[in-house]
């Protein structure tokens, strides 16, 4: 189910330099100048699936707000967005994750992409303080088209991709096309719980 306000694709230039205020120190302003430029190409759409998750402050909160931050974005639309689970976490401590699983069309390249979504993470006030670390927001690229990267700065299909319930039954929701019911049922042992839809909320 799509919020109304994404259903649009939105074109603008992506933020250069000058948007210093969501620009952070450190290792995200290391991963962008290491990507593609400031200006995006306009392309054919692609399909991707990005996996949202948070488990600090108000993650049900924070999830919906990104789910409205991803249909913001530059040449890019919500085409369609999964329920919203409640989940353990996963080799790591702290309060229980809130997921979803959102897919979209864009005129962005991967990387460009990834870019937006460490923008929009660092946004929410995420931190990466050591691996597996509880987050205020975690956006996934998940997948991008049919692309195969393998690269320093990113890998796709994403490589845990079939490891994890929260990311597995989410995308089954909203494209059962894509998970093969055998990697569903490796994953069936992992705690997750529906708790609703984006508009139920």
């Amino acid at each position: 189910m799509i919020p109304e306000r994404d259903s649009h694709a939105h074109s603008c230039a992506l933020p250069g330099a000058g948007s210093a205020e969501l620009e952070p120190e450190g290792e995200f302003r290391r991963l962008q100048n290491n990507l593609t430029g400031a200006t995006p190409s306009l392309r054919t759409p692609v399909v991707a699936y990005v996996a949202l998750g948070a488990n600090l402050g108000d993650a049900q909160g924070t999830i919906l707000a990104s789910m409205s931050g991803l249909g913001r974005l530059c040449h890019t639309t919500v085409t369609s967005l999964s329920s919203l689970y409640r989940t353990a976490p996963i080799e790591s401590a702290g309060p229980d994750y809130i997921n979803a699983v959102a897919e979209i069309s864009t005129g962005l390249t991967a990387p460009e992409l990834l870019r937006e979504l460490q923008r929009l993470e660092w946004a929410a006030g995420r931190e990466r303080p050591y691996r597996n670390a509880p987050r205020t927001l975690d956006l996934d690229l998940l997948l991008y088209g049919e692309a195969r990267i393998d690269s320093p700065l990113l890998t796709l299909p994403h490589p845990r991709l079939h490891e994890r319930a929260f990311v597995l039954v989410p995308l089954s929701e909203i494209a059962p096309m894509l998970v093969a019911a055998q990697a569903l049922e490796a994953v069936a042992g992992q705690g997750i719980e529906r708790i609703g839809t984006p508009r139920g909320f």
